[in-house]
């Protein structure tokens, strides 16, 4: 179903960008959407041709409007509303991630003794 006035925070949610459309609309209002580099309220019109930028929880988006899609649909039916235009390095954040996350745990059989190594340290360490 396409409709002639579409709010932006509606159709994301409907091409499947958002979970919810809270979720959109709260996206709108922390910045993370923008059009033409500059942040946009969840109010604002959907025109075809416009190209967004997205920052959700998991990924970015960079998505160019095809068709106004007003309701939720299938994903299969979803993708013919838009092209995405998401560089190749946005696509996986997991790659970029990975290569500098940390834990802070230690690495196996480094570092901490085990039970054992334990037991002969305390038996070494009373022997005075």
């Amino acid at each position: 179903m396409t409709a002639e006035k579409l709010r932006v925070d509606k159709y994301l949610w409907s091409i499947r960008v958002f979970k919810t459309r809270s979720a959109a609309a709260a996206a709108c209002d922390a910045g993370r959407v923008k059009l033409n580099g500059v942040s946009i309220k969840a109010a604002r019109a959907v025109n075809i041709g416009d190209e967004f930028e997205v920052r959700g929880d998991a990924r970015k988006w960079k998505v160019k409007v095809t068709g106004l899609l007003a309701n939720r649909q299938a994903y299969s039916e979803a993708i013919k509303y838009y092209i995405d235009l998401t560089p190749e390095e946005d696509l996986d954040p997991n790659k970029r991630v990975v290569s500098s996350f940390d834990t802070g745990k230690r690495q196996s059989k480094i570092g901490r003794p085990t039970k054992k190594e334990r037991r002969d340290l305390d038996d070494f360490m009373q022997e005075d």
